[in-house]
C-alpha cells in the first residue's frame, strides 16, 4: 500500500505540528522517520548533553507514536531514497530547520524528490515568525534586537495559534525493532556514565514538556521581569531544551502565557517572558541573515582582537576551578545539570572574554558540548553578545566585574553554596571573595586557598586594564575610554 512519510527532526511532538497534520489529513499510512545526520552536520553535530536528551525524547517520541518510529543514521539524501522505494512513498512531509548546512541539504533533498515525482511538503513549527518575515522596510534584516522585536516582529503579525494533535493517526507498524540504540547516542563504555547525574533534574519529552509550561505559568510567571535575574529565585521557565527539540511549540508557549498573564495581571511579566521568545526568534533571523554567524564575528574589527592561548586558564574555566565563586557556581552547576542560570551564562562568559581573554569560539563550543538546551543559533549569537562581537552586543569595555555580579544577584550566597558546597561556611560578606578572608575565618569555614579552593587565577582589576588595552588595540578601540565595571 502506498504511504508517507513524516520525517522528524527538532519537532520530536504530536502537538502543533504542520507536518504530521498535513500527513493525517492525506488518508495515506504514515511512516514517521527519524534520521541522525552527523555527516552532514559535521562539527555541528549533537554536542554530549544534547546527545543524552535526543535519546530520551526519541523513546519518548516512539511510546507516542505507538511503536512505529523508524530511526536511521548517515546522510538524510541517502537514506530518504532507499525508504522512499522500500515502502513505496508518494509524499514526504517534514517542519523546516534554520542551521546553514540543514537549509544546504534540505532544499537539495526537496528538489531532488520534486523531480522524482515525489510530493515533498515542509512547514514552520520552530519559530514564531519566519526568518524572512521580519524585516525592515527596505527589506534587509535587522541587526539590533529592540526594533526587530518591537517593531519588526509587530508588523509581521500575531504568531498564529497552535494546532491540536490529530484526531487519528494511521500509522503503519514497522516489522523491525526500535533502533534506538544503534544510534549510540548515550556514552559508550569504557566512558563513566557522566549523563546518570541529569536524570533528576529532567523530565524529558513531550508529555514533560508540556508539565514544565503549566508548572511555569501557575508558579514561575508572576515575577519573572526582576525574579529571572537572580538564579536561586525560581522565575525562570527552563523551557528551552524543550523548545530547541521541538518537544513544545513556540506558538503554544506564547498563547498560553498571553492568556494566563492577561487573566492574572502579569503584563509587565508576560512582556519580558515575550521578549526573551523574541531573543530567540531574533537569533535565528542572524544565523539565516548571516550564515557565518557560529565561525565569524560580525563586527569587522573583531577580525584582529589579539586573544589570549591559555590552555591552564580554559581548563580551570571548564572545571569551575577559576576561584571566582560566582564562575565556578555556573561552570559546576552545567557539568551537573547541563543547564545553567541565563545570568550566570553572562557572567562565566564575560569571564572567560574579558577576564581571561579567551576566544568565545572556547566558549561557544564547550556550551555547545554541555548544554542540553544547546541551539546553534541562540549558542553563536549569545556568545558573540557577549563577546562584544556580534549583533547588538554589549560593548567589549563593559566588563562585568565577578565579585560585585555575585553580591547583587546572590546576596546571601546560596547560589554559590549550592555549587561551591566548599565555600558554604563563609559568611554571607565573604562568600563571594573567598581570599579577603582573614585566616581565623577560612580555617573556621575549612578552607585552605590553592588547596581545597582555588585562588582567584588571575586578578580583577589588571585582567580588566588587558582585557580594555587589547580591544584599544584594534582599530575602533577610542571606546575604551569609556570603561566601566558593570555592576
Amino acid at each position: 500500500m502506498t504511504a508517507c512519510i513524516v520525517w522528524f527532526r527538532q519537532d520530536l511532538r504530536l502537538t502543533d505540528n504542520p507536518a504530521l497534520l498535513e500527513a493525517s489529513r492525506s488518508g495515506l499510512p504514515i511512516i514517521p522517520v527519524f534520521i541522525l545526520d552527523d555527516e552532514n552536520a559535521a562539527e555541528w553535530k549533537h554536542g554530549g548533553a544534547s546527545r543524552w536528551w535526543l535519546h530520551h525524547s526519541l523513546a519518548a517520541l516512539d511510546a507516542s507514536l505507538k511503536n512505529t518510529l523508524v530511526v536511521r543514521k548517515g546522510r538524510a539524501e541517502e537514506i530518504l531514497p532507499k525508504l522512499i522505494k522500500e515502502f513505496d512513498v508518494k509524499s514526504v512531509y517534514w517542519n523546516r530547520c534554520y542551521e546553514p548546512w540543514r537549509i544546504k541539504r534540505d532544499k537539495a533533498i526537496k528538489e531532488r524528490l520534486t523531480e522524482s515525482g515525489i510530493l515533498a511538503e515542509s512547514a514552520n513549527a520552530s519559530l514564531l515568525w519566519e526568518p524572512w518575515q521580519v524585516h525592515k522596510e527596505d527589506k534587509t534584516p535587522y541587526k539590533v534586537f529592540t526594533p526587530y522585536f518591537r517593531r519588526g516582529c509587530r508588523n509581521a503579525g500575531e504568531p498564529p495559534h497552535p494546532s491540536k494533535k490529530p484526531a487519528k493517526l494511521n500509522l503503519q507498524k514497522r516489522e523491525e525493532s526500535f533502533a534506538l540504540t544503534s544510534l549510540k547516542l548515550l556514552p559508550q563504555k569504557p566512558f563513566p556514565r557522566w549523563d546518570k547525574k541529569m536524570e533528576e533534574y529532567w523530565t524529558i519529552g513531550e508529555a514533560g514538556a508540556q508539565a514544565r509550561l503549566s508548572e511555569f505559568l501557575d508558579e514561575n510567571l508572576k515575577g519573572y521581569k526582576e525574579g529571572r535575574n537572580y538564579p536561586v529565585r525560581p522565575n525562570i521557565s527552563r523551557l528551552s531544551p524543550y523548545l530547541h527539540f521541538g518537544e513544545i511549540s513556540p506558538r503554544q508557549v506564547w498563547h498560553d502565557s498571553e492568556s494566563h498573564a492577561l487573566v492574572h495581571k502579569y503584563e509587565t511579566d508576560l512582556d519580558t517572558f515575550h521578549s526573551e521568545l523574541g531573543w530567540r526568534e531574533f537569533s535565528h533571523s542572524l544565523l539565516y541573515h548571516f550564515p557565518w554567524l557560529p565561525e565569524q564575528p560580525l563586527q569587522e574589527r573583531f577580525k584582529a582582537f589579539p586573544w589570549a592561548d591559555n590552555d591552564e586558564y580554559l581548563l580551570s574555566w571548564q572545571r569551575g576551578q577559576t576561584g571566582y565563586p560566582i564562575v565556578d557556581a555556573g561552570m559546576r552547576e552545567l557539568w551537573e545539570t547541563g543547564y545553567m542560570h541565563n545570568r550566570v551564562r553572562m557572567i562565566v562568559g564575560s569571564f572567560l572574554v574579558k577576564h581571561l581573554r579567551l576566544h568565545w569560539h572556547h566558549g561557544e563550543k564547550w556550551f555547545w558540548d554541555c548544554l542540553v538546551d544547546a541551539d546553534l543559533a541562540n549558542n553563536s549569537a549569545s556568545w558573540q553578545w557577549i563577546a562584544g562581537c556580534g549583533a547588538d552586543a554589549a560593548p567589549y569595555f563593559r566588563v562585568f566585574n565577578p565579585v560585585t555580579q555575585g553580591e547583587k544577584f546572590d546576596a546571601a550566597g546560596t547560589y554559590v553554596r549550592r555549587w561551591c558546597p566548599e565555600l558554604s561556611k563563609l559568611p554571607d560578606s565573604l562568600v563571594h571573595k573567598p581570599w579577603e578572608a582573614p585566616p581565623l575565618i577560612l580555617k573556621e569555614a575549612g578552607i585552605t586557598l590553592g588547596k581545597n579552593y582555588p585562588k582567584p587565577i588571575v586578578d580583577h582589576k589588571a585582567a580588566r586594564e588587558a582585557a580594555l588595552a587589547a580591544f584599544k588595540a584594534t582599530k575602533t578601540g577610542n571606546d575604551a575610554e569609556t570603561a566601566e565595571d558593570d555592576e
